[in-house]
């Protein structure tokens, strides 16, 4: 009654299946494997600067502070 609750169906797309499946056409095609790899790398990293961006308009402890190297 409650199996496969949760579990994504294999007909939708991912990033990480995508990139599951295009290890064994490295060899062949090589941009198989590049384009999803850049999205998910791209997407992580707007992300990552979307939450830095949030944090430093926010905080109110870092509101004044300079960045020091």
């Amino acid at each position: 009654m409650f199996r496969q609750q949760g579990q994504v169906p294999s007909a939708t797309p991912a990033w990480g299946r995508s990139i599951g499946d295009a290890i064994g056409w490295v060899q062949t095609d090589p941009m198989f494997l590049v384009f999803p790899g850049g999205t998910l790398f791209l997407a992580t990293f707007a992300f990552n600067l979307l939450g830095d961006g949030l944090r430093d308009a926010f905080d109110p402890k870092t509101a004044g502070a300079a960045v020091q190297a």
